[in-house]
C-alpha cells in the first residue's frame, strides 16, 4: 500500500523510507508505559489492576507479607542493604540476626527472601506506591489481585504445579482464588514477567525489575519459579507449615490477618501485638515508617497520633553512610546510600541461595531455636516534634488514556 501511494514520486524510496520510521516511531510511543498518577490521587479499579500485577500470582501468605511491608518503604531498603552487607548468614542464624534489627516484623520475616527483598529494593518507588496504595485502599487492592488471579485462569496461565496449589473456594456466597504453597515446608515464588500473562500496562507502569527471558513451560504456564526456599530450615523443627505464617489473606472482608503466635514464638517485634498468641486483624504501625510521607492528608491525619516516633531519625551505619564513591538520595527524612549496582544474571527469583543446617528442636510457646522471646518493649527516647505538613489541593482528576480500551 505504502509503495502504491508513493509509486508517482520522483523519490519513492526517500519517502518510503521517511513514512516506515514515522510508523516506527508511532509504534514505539504506543508501547510506552503509563505515566504515574499524581501523589495522593484515589486509584482506580484499572490502576489497581496493574499496580498489583506483578505480585498477585504470588502464594497468599508471601502476597499479604509483602503488602504490608509495603508501608514500611525505607525498612526494605534498609533490609536489603543490611542482607548485602550480610550474605554470609543463612539458616537460624539469619533469622536470629534479623531479630536483632529494629523493623517491622513482616521485614524481619522478608530475609528469609532474599531476591523478593531485592526486587521491592530495585524499583522502590513502586514498593511505596504499592504501600500507599494499600494504606489508602485496602479492599481494593485486594479486590484488584482477585481480579488479576482471575482474568490469568480464565486465560489459561494459572493453574495447579508441583509448586503450588491454585484453587476457587468461597467466602460469604463470594468465589475467591486461593495460591498456596504445594509443599508444607518450602516456597517457591513464581518469576513472570506481567506481559507475559496480561498483557502490556495500560494505566499504571510495571516495577523496573529485571525479569528472565519469556519462556513457556507445559500446560500453559507462563512463568516459572526460583529454587524452592526450605523455610523449616530457618525457623526449626517449631515450624508447622504454611497455616502457621505470620500474615493470611481474609478474602470475604479483604482484610489481612497477622498470626500473632508466629511474630511471638519466633521472636520478632511483638511489642505492639495485643495478644502474644492467636490472630488479630493486622493494623500500620506509622513507627515503622520512618519519615516517609503518606500519600494523602487523610492518611497523614489518621496517623498522626504516632508522628513523633514516625519522624524520629533512625541512625544509619557509619560504614554506609559515608562509603566512598558512593551516592546517596533523599527518603523520608533522611539520606540513604544508594544500593551497589547488581550483576544481571539469568537466574531464577532463589538462585544461590543456600540452605544451611537445620535449627535445633525447642517448645512452642514464647521459645524458640532463635531464642527467648521479647517481653518489654526496648525504650526509645523521644525526638524532637515536627509541624505537620502543609496541606496539598487535591490533584485534578485525569481523563482516561486515549486509544485502546480495557484488556479483556
Amino acid at each position: 500500500m505504502l509503495a502504491q501511494l508513493f509509486a508517482g514520486s520522483k523519490r519513492p524510496a526517500a519517502l518510503l523510507w521517511i513514512a516506515l520510521a514515522a510508523s516506527s516511531a508511532w509504534a514505539q510511543q504506543q508501547q510506552q508505559p503509563p505515566p504515574l498518577p499524581p501523589p495522593g490521587q484515589t486509584l482506580s479499579p484499572d490502576q489497581l489492576d496493574d499496580l498489583v500485577a506483578p505480585i498477585a500470582l504470588y502464594p497468599d501468605e508471601l502476597l499479604s507479607q509483602i503488602m504490608v511491608a509495603a508501608t514500611y518503604p525505607l525498612e526494605v531498603v534498609e533490609a536489603f542493604q543490611w542482607t548485602q552487607k550480610n550474605q554470609g548468614l543463612t539458616g537460624p542464624a539469619l533469622t536470629q540476626a534479623a531479630q536483632d534489627q529494629d523493623w517491622d516484623p513482616s521485614i524481619q520475616a522478608l530475609v528469609v527472601f532474599p531476591d523478593v527483598l531485592k526486587r521491592l529494593n530495585d524499583d522502590v518507588t513502586w514498593t511505596t506506591n504499592l504501600g500507599n496504595a494499600f494504606l489508602a485502599q485496602q479492599q481494593d487492592v485486594m479486590d484488584a489481585v482477585q481480579r488479576m488471579r482471575q482474568r490469568a485462569q480464565q486465560a489459561g496461565r494459572l493453574q495447579s504445579t508441583p509448586q503450588l496449589n491454585v484453587q476457587t473456594t468461597n467466602e460469604n456466597g463470594q468465589p475467591y482464588i486461593d495460591i498456596e504453597p504445594a509443599d508444607p515446608d518450602v516456597m517457591y515464588v513464581p518469576v513472570y514477567d506481567p506481559v507475559w500473562i496480561w498483557g502490556p500496562p495500560l494505566w499504571y507502569p510495571y516495577p523496573r525489575w529485571y525479569w528472565p527471558p519469556r519462556s513457556y513451560l507445559r500446560g500453559g504456564l507462563y512463568f516459572g519459579f526460583g529454587t524452592g526456599i526450605n523455610v523449616g530450615l530457618f525457623f526449626g523443627s517449631g515450624w508447622r507449615g504454611w497455616g502457621g505464617w505470620g500474615w493470611h489473606p481474609g478474602w470475604g472482608d479483604r482484610r489481612v490477618i497477622v498470626n500473632n503466635t508466629f511474630i511471638h514464638q519466633y521472636n520478632f517485634n511483638a511489642r505492639n501485638l495485643g495478644s502474644a498468641h492467636g490472630t488479630s486483624v493486622w493494623s500500620h504501625n506509622p513507627e515503622h515508617r520512618a519519615g516517609v510521607p503518606y500519600a494523602n492528608p487523610g492518611l497523614r491525619d489518621q496517623y498522626r497520633g504516632n508522628v513523633r516516633q514516625t519522624v524520629a531519625p533512625r541512625s544509619i551505619p557509619e560504614g554506609a553512610r559515608n562509603a566512598p564513591g558512593q551516592s546517596s538520595e533523599r527518603f523520608g527524612n533522611r539520606n540513604i546510600p544508594s544500593s551497589p549496582p547488581v550483576r544481571q544474571q539469568n537466574r531464577g527469583a532463589f538462585g544461590g541461595m543456600e540452605n544451611g543446617a537445620a535449627a535445633n528442636t525447642h517448645a512452642e510457646h514464647g521459645m524458640s531455636s532463635l531464642g527467648p522471646a521479647r517481653s518489654a518493649p526496648m525504650q526509645r527516647s523521644a525526638p524532637p516534634q515536627r509541624s505537620a505538613p502543609a496541606q496539598q489541593s487535591a490533584p485534578p482528576q485525569r481523563s482516561a488514556p486515549s486509544g485502546g480500551g480495557r484488556r479483556r
